[in-house]
């Protein structure tokens, strides 16, 4: 019940939605109703005529049964035509009733139906904007370990199915219990005896829908992570679709997308079966009553305890009593459907980031003097990865890291703006712990371009202003030229308006990359972070990103991750970072005269690069 409340919160506030839903289901049901009762009084008029032409010539006192009512219409005769009408004028006049109960009923329907879907699709909005936001502010390690797919699946699919848990609530607690009690009071009416005959039916019709759908909470969570699969296989095929294609293993991704795909479908099929089992259920029920009710019904009508026309009215009104009770049964499945899909989805709210910002965080002002690495130690699921690393960054250095690969060299750059925490030590800017800063003001000053260029698609121009989003026409130019895109740009089908793709596809990966260099240079950063951001390009377009980035490097605090050591020449210090720990540091020159592990790694990638030429 938790898990419904919390869905249900969603909705707030509830009562804008609910009192009106109540005003229009509490007229529909007496309309609607309305509209069947009157079959009585024109079967009167057509085989018992003069009850109907009667006159009643004062407003009749309340009661709750027929006479009442047929006084009632005789009453409303009586105000419409006078003392002389016929039986024309009594059925001419029950018709005309009869459409503008019909049209009333339709109309209160129609704007509690409104009122529900707006209800419904505000709360969905809410609920998807509360999933996205909070999913993307957790963590960067929290990817690490969750499927894209997964995620996806929750904020799209899940949240859809727990529109049922919240639409259907309004349903089961108003609509359904209206009607339900609506019929019940008309038959009440008609007759007691045979009501309370009648009522003996209808738990049992409840606890037969009530064993049907008992189990569709668990299928439905079943179906909803087995759907997830199939997300996730899709994000991962269509991403990785030319390695697939070149190692030939369309064939293995497809069956096992038809694996999870029968999963899914089976678990829905099973679904569907009990669900759909629910409605002709209740329906054959409710006929094998009415049958049961000509019978006692026909003996009361013999004895004389009810007329005719009460009794076919009476039967009409039974049979439409088994159409809400059936929605109210098909309600509360939805509604375990919805639980079980929400269940998921509050999971995803639930979960919190472990990097915040603390109560008395300060705003970052700027670097003034250095970043300091004091005995940094950092963990991936038990295994040390960074070992009691200790270093200096001065304003406006550039300082290289290099080292074998799994060093260690990616994990430092990421602790710098806190995609990870340190699990020991601590990393100070001009002194002060960077878990002191706020986050955002914390990289506001950051630039970062790393080997894995992310783009999005959307036009050139809208890429590059991600880190500056008032960033003018002219700005946007200029950081181009910086990065040697201003020519390749301007070449495109609509220039700087030219829609790139998804992920940039429709560009080289030089060219991505120097996008990925304009988006720094214009953003402007203080610090700058550079991973590997020349290590997959080709020998020309090396040629241009390097000089993209020495243009960028101009002025600035960089931290510079290469594996391309003849990229990182005039670095101001290079630091060797072997198996999580500083090696060896010092110019390049000096390095080289130590014949350690730099040496050892230019004099690979000289003979290296020969043998590739």
């Amino acid at each position: 019940m938790n898990t419904y409340w919390r869905l249900l919160g969603f909705a707030k506030p509830l009562e804008k939605y609910a009192i009106p839903y109540f005003f229009y289901t509490l007229c529909y049901t007496i309309f609607y109703t309305f509209t069947f009762m009157l079959i009585m009084p024109i079967l009167k008029t057509l085989f018992e005529e003069q009850q109907m032409l009667e006159q009643v010539t004062t407003l009749p006192a309340f009661a709750l049964n027929t006479e009442f009512f047929r006084n009632f219409i005789n009453f409303l005769i009586y105000k419409t035509f006078g003392v002389d009408y016929s039986v024309m004028d009594v059925l001419l006049f029950l018709s005309m009733f009869i459409v503008v109960m019909s049209f009333l009923s339709n109309l209160f329907r129609y704007l509690g139906q409104r009122t529900m879907e707006t209800m419904r699709i505000r709360t969905l909005e809410k609920l998807r904007n509360t999933v996205f936001d909070n999913v993307m502010g957790l963590q960067v390690g929290y990817f690490s370990n969750e499927r894209k797919g997964d995620i996806i699946s929750k904020i799209s699919s899940d949240v859809q199915v727990v529109q049922f848990c919240i639409t259907n609530t309004l349903l089961v607690a108003f609509r359904d219990p209206f009607m339900i009690l609506g019929f019940l009071i008309a038959l009440v009416m008609i007759s007691w005896k045979l009501t309370i005959f009648s009522v003996i039916f209808l738990p049992i019709v409840a606890l037969v829908i009530g064993s049907i759908v008992k189990k569709l909470r668990k299928s439905a969570t079943s179906a909803q992570e087995r759907f997830a699969d199939m997300v996730s296989l899709m994000d991962e095929s269509l991403s990785g679709v030319k390695i697939l294609k070149g190692y030939n293993a369309t064939n293995y991704t497809t069956g096992k997308f038809h694996h999870f795909n029968a999963l899914f479908s089976r678990i829905s099929l099973s679904m569907a079966r009990r669900q759909q089992l629910a409605s002709p259920t209740s329906e054959f029920l409710g006929i094998a009553a009415a049958a049961v009710l000509m019978i006692y019904g026909g003996s009361l009508v013999l004895s004389g305890d009810l007329d005719a026309s009460g009794f076919i009215t009476y039967l009409s009104i039974f049979t439409q009593i088994t159409r809400p009770l059936r929605s109210f049964t098909d309600a509360f499945a939805n509604i375990n459907q919805g639980i079980a899909a929400g269940e998921r989805v509050l999971a995803l709210v639930d979960e919190k980031s472990t990097i915040t910002d603390t109560p008395d965080a300060i705003e970052l002002q700027g670097l003034q003097h250095e970043i300091e690495f004091r005995d940094v130690r950092f963990s991936y699921d038990q295994k040390e990865i960074i070992r009691g690393v200790s270093f200096k960054i001065h304003k406006g250095e550039t300082v290289a890291l290099v080292g074998p690969s799994g060093g260690g060299k990616s994990t430092l750059s990421d602790l710098i703006p806190r995609f990870y925490d340190v699990q020991a030590g601590s990393i100070l800017i001009d002194g002060v712990d960077i878990r002191r800063y706020k986050i955002d003001s914390l990289r506001q000053y950051m630039g970062i371009v790393s080997q894995e260029t992310v783009l999005f698609n959307d036009t050139i121009a809208n890429n590059l202003r991600l880190g500056k989003q008032n960033a003018t026409e002219a700005e946007i130019q200029q950081a181009a030229r910086v990065a040697n895109a201003h020519q390749f740009i301007t070449e495109t089908e609509q220039g700087y308006h030219t829609n790139i793709g998804d992920r940039g596809m429709k560009l080289s990966g030089g060219q991505r990359q120097r996008l990925s260099i304009a988006r720094a240079v214009l953003k402007n950063p203080e610090i700058l972070i550079l991973d590997e951001a020349t290590s997959a390009l080709d020998t020309e377009s090396e040629k241009l990103v390097q000089e993209a980035l020495n243009a960028l490097l101009q002025g600035r605090t960089s931290l510079v991750i290469a594996h391309r050591l003849s990229t990182i020449h005039n670095a101001d210090r290079i630091i060797v970072i072997d198996q999580g720990g500083i090696a060896e540091q010092g110019t390049h020159a000096e390095l080289m005269a130590q014949g350690g592990i730099y040496a050892k790694l230019i004099e690979m990638q000289q003979v290296e690069e020969p043998a590739k030429a």
